[in-house]
């Protein structure tokens, strides 16, 4: 019989052969902190996995987890796959609707639910046809679902079902920018293919590594970095459940003294801003990372000077699981998005197919051994997507003469003014280069000739006047990325539409426009 080859194996149970039971694997960083050994972490998706055979869970059947950042999290997921259920790692951010939608769509027969999140996602689930069994994790259990640990109990632990390395484990819904979320299905091999790859040779993830994400594990960033990451190595996961604002990043990194720090573009701005008018902590880093969207120049430089420490912005997608793009430690270049990672090939293409020269943009598309076997009942913009070995991003790149990446934008968000291409990625860089600027977006605006030009919509830092930030805005746009790029409209508001994974939802923009 061939190798079982089902993940939780690599990632949770080696630790306790090779001496690392006593180790902490996951702790809390608010309220009771509470730790999760690596020998406690086998010991209790062993019998997670038991009590969904005990619940009638069978294989390959759907359990939607509507979970935060707790302990309860990874004895969860690496208990699905041990029983080779299919865990699916949802938003916790969502609306009543869109769960309704989710847990429709996937089939779901069970859910993991935080107590904090009842009244959000239990209209959704008593209107959900396939779903069996609700447990609630925390809190008291309403009628008509079970506590967490009254599903454990009376249990019989169970140790990780044989598999394939190619059979699904686990599914993750994207963003759903432009329209309904798609469920996309990741396979057993491909989380050691990330932590062999990125883990591995770009961040060079440590056992004596502690790690610190800001996004949640829902995210398939925040599951590489929280869950994937460190349990290839044996390192300690601080897990938080509530809001990253930047006041609890810096506690965090004061407090917890992670020594990598995984954060999104949105935070670390917000961060370096609170850090005008905030001490700095003293901190234990030695590696930050980024992904989600691109890092504007502005922000990184920023940050390495206050924290002293690089930050490797990089690129991935759900339907890639993590990053196959990024900058690497000690060759990092702000305003773009490095090299490939090894293990993955990129090339980027034009509107026929033709790979585009040095200088040009097109759209990336990424090869390598993560990427997911599909969307879920969605075949046509699955075949539209997953060309054979090759995965279309949906991003639009140019490669430098150095063969580095540099982000211009979503395909969808591109534009031409004066027949030449326009980054919305490259104009709002240089807004928020303005020092009242904390937030920007550009999308197209058509004027009196029916013509696009660009339309900015802008977010002032506590104190910046506008009478003061506008009229400087058009001329700095103009001197940093050509005359023809400054926006001819700028709108001041009060946040910009963001998914919950911290995109900016330029479609909405462009609604208003």
């Amino acid at each position: 019989m061939s190798e079982n080859q089902n993940a939780a194996l690599y990632f949770v149970d080696r630790h306790v052969d090779e001496g690392r039971a006593d180790k902490v694997a996951f702790r809390e960083a608010a309220g009771a902190k509470r730790s999760l050994t690596y020998g406690a972490l086998a010991q209790r998706s062993d019998l997670v996995a038991g009590a969904f055979e005990q619940a009638g869970v069978v294989p390959e059947q759907r359990v939607a987890c509507i979970v935060l950042d707790q302990i309860e999290y990874p004895e969860i997921f690496w208990g699905a796959l041990k029983a080779h259920v299919i865990p699916i790692a949802l938003n916790t951010l969502l609306s009543t609707s869109i769960y309704d939608f989710i847990l429709k769509d996937s089939r779901a027969t069970c859910l993991m639910v935080s107590h904090e999140l009842l009244d959000v996602v239990m209209p959704a689930a008593a209107q959900a046809p396939h779903l069996k069994t609700i447990v609630v994790i925390g809190g008291e259990a309403p009628e008509g679902t079970i506590s967490y640990e009254d599903f454990l109990t009376g249990a019989a632990p169970k140790q990780a079902v044989h598999v394939g390395e190619d059979e699904c484990a686990f599914w993750l819904y994207s963003s759903g920018s432009t329209g309904q979320p798609k469920g996309v299905r990741h396979v057993h091999g491909a989380l050691q293919a990330t932590s062999d790859t990125y883990g591995a040779q770009v961040l060079g993830i440590r056992e004596d590594d502690v790690v610190y994400s800001v996004a949640k594990i829902f995210f398939a960033y925040g599951l590489g970095n929280a869950m994937t990451f460190p349990l290839s190595v044996g390192a300690t996961t601080v897990l938080f459940n509530g809001r990253p604002t930047p006041d609890v990043a810096a506690q965090i990194i004061a407090d917890e003294q992670p020594t990598i720090f995984c954060g999104v573009p949105t935070l670390y701005a917000a961060t370096v801003h609170y850090f005008e008018n905030n001490p700095v902590p003293q901190s234990n880093l030695r590696m930050c990372i980024s992904a989600g969207e691109a890092l504007p120049e502005e922000v990184g430089n920023t940050w390495q000077e206050l924290l002293n420490v690089e930050i490797l912005d990089g690129v991935g997608s759900t339907e890639m699981l993590h990053i196959f793009l990024s900058n690497r430690p000690g060759d990092v270049v702000y305003g773009t998005s490095g090299m490939a990672v090894p293990g993955y090939e990129l090339r980027c293409v034009d509107e026929d197919g033709a790979e585009i020269a040095p200088g040009g943009v097109g759209e990336l598309l990424v090869r390598g051994a993560s990427a997911a076997e599909g969307y879920w009942n969605k075949r046509s913009k699955s075949r539209a997507t997953f060309e054979g070995e090759w995965t279309r991003t949906g991003d639009k790149y140019e490669i430098t003469a150095e063969g580095r990446f540099v982000y211009c934008g979503r395909t969808d968000d591109m534009f031409k003014v004066s027949g030449i291409w326009v980054s919305p990625f490259e104009v709002e860089q240089a807004l928020i280069a303005h020092p009242g600027v904390l937030e920007a977006a550009v999308v197209p605006k058509r004027d009196e000739e029916g013509l696009e030009k660009p339309q900015a919509f802008i977010v002032l830092k506590p104190g910046a006047a506008a009478d003061k930030v506008l009229p400087e805005l058009k001329t700095l746009v103009k001197e940093k990325v050509g005359a023809w790029k400054y926006p001819r409209w700028i709108e001041v508001v009060e946040d910009l539409p963001k998914t919950a994974t911290g995109k900016i939802q330029r479609f909405k923009l462009r609604e208003v426009a």
